[in-house]
C-alpha cells in the first residue's frame, strides 16, 4: 500500500466530513456532539488556510483516506508560534501507518513555517492509547492529563495533553 500525502485542497472537503463525521458521531477522539457539514468544514480548512497553518491529506490509490492540520493553540498574540495537531483517519484504514506518515510530515511541515510548539489534546486516553503512543514515538511528551472535562457517549472523558519542540523551540527569538 503506497501513501500519498499532499497539501489538502477545497475540492477535499467531502472526504474531510466524511472522515471526521464518523470520528463525532462514533468516537470520542472530538469532543464535538454534532458533525459539521461541508459548508463548516470547508469554512474551517479555509480559516486555516489563511493563516497560513499546514492542511495535510493522505491518499491510497487515489481516495483520500486521512487528513492532518496544525491549528492555532490559543487565539491571544503570545500563542502565536504554538499550534495544536489534529489527524484524522478513514475508519477502514486504522493501523496501517497514515497517522504516523501524516503527524510526521505535520510536524516538518510545521517547523518550516517557523511555529515552536505543537501541543496534542487527545481525547479519552482509554480510547485512544493509539494516538498518545503515536505522539509518543513522535517526540511528544507528556504533560498532564484534564480529568472528566468532556461529557460524550453517556460518560465522562479526559483530555491527554503532550508537547513535542519545534524548530529552535524556545531558544531564540522568533
Amino acid at each position: 500500500m503506497t501513501v500519498a500525502l499532499r497539501p489538502a485542497h477545497t475540492s477535499d472537503v467531502p472526504a474531510v466530513t466524511r472522515i471526521y463525521a464518523h470520528a463525532v458521531e462514533q468516537g470520542t477522539a472530538s469532543f464535538e456532539l454534532i458533525a459539521p457539514d461541508e459548508a463548516e468544514m470547508g469554512r474551517r480548512m479555509q480559516h486555516l488556510l489563511a493563516g497560513n497553518f499546514p492542511y495535510l491529506t493522505a491518499e491510497v490509490a487515489g481516495v483520500v483516506c486521512g487528513y492532518a492540520y496544525a491549528g492555532p493553540y490559543r487565539a491571544r498574540p503570545a500563542y502565536r508560534w504554538t499550534v495544536e495537531d489534529s489527524v484524522y483517519i478513514a475508519s477502514d484504514m486504522h493501523g496501517r501507518g497514515i497517522g504516523r506518515a501524516l503527524l510526521k510530515a505535520l510536524i516538518e511541515t510545521s517547523e518550516a513555517r517557523g511555529f515552536r510548539q505543537m501541543i496534542a489534546v487527545i481525547g479519552d486516553s482509554t480510547k485512544q492509547a493509539s494516538s498518545v503512543g503515536l505522539h509518543a514515538a513522535l517526540g511528544f511528551q507528556h504533560v498532564g492529563i484534564l480529568q472528566d472535562v468532556g461529557f460524550k457517549h453517556g460518560r465522562w472523558l479526559d483530555s491527554v495533553l503532550m508537547q513535542r519542540a519545534l524548530g529552535d523551540a524556545g531558544s531564540t527569538s522568533p
